[in-house]
């Protein structure tokens, strides 16, 4: 799924620094992953408030990356303006599963697939319903089955 195209895909700004980059003076594949890891939490913020809250609201919810494909396509530099782009792909029992994408501009630069699992006392458990209709895919019901 590409979750450019999506309206209701989560865009958050990036702007790649030295920190980022690696020998080449390309970004670091695992600083991706932060930049990744950033569109997820501020997806997350935006429909359920602080993760710290959740949390604490939701005796002990957190949420763990279960399972992550990625594709790099072209590389990043210093100083590059960057889109991280999150989009709901899939709602299971206890896991969602999201799409995303580094873009700078119109360009891909990196597209990845994300299984998050919710998970409480270290066992998954079912994403709380509230939680569940914010998240739903645009136009789509969310699942309700188990996994």
């Amino acid at each position: 799924m590409d979750p450019t195209t999506r309206a209701d895909a989560h865009r958050l700004p990036v702007r790649v620094y030295y920190e980022d980059t690696d020998f080449s003076g390309f970004v670091y594949h695992a600083s991706y992953l932060r930049f990744m890891e950033r569109g997820r939490t501020e997806l997350l913020r935006d429909l359920a408030g602080d993760q710290s809250d959740l949390h604490r609201d939701a005796d002990g919810l957190v949420f763990v990356v279960r399972r992550m494909e990625i594709d790099y396509l072209k590389p990043a530099r210093m100083d590059d303006a960057l889109t991280i782009v999150t989009a709901t792909r899939e709602l299971r029992g206890a896991s969602m599963h999201l799409s995303q994408a580094v873009m700078r501009g119109e360009e891909a630069l990196v597209r990845a697939e994300v299984v998050v699992a919710c998970v409480r006392g270290g066992r998954a458990i079912r994403l709380p319903e509230r939680l569940r209709q914010r998240l739903a895919p645009e136009g789509a019901p969310a699942a309700d089955t188990n996994s």
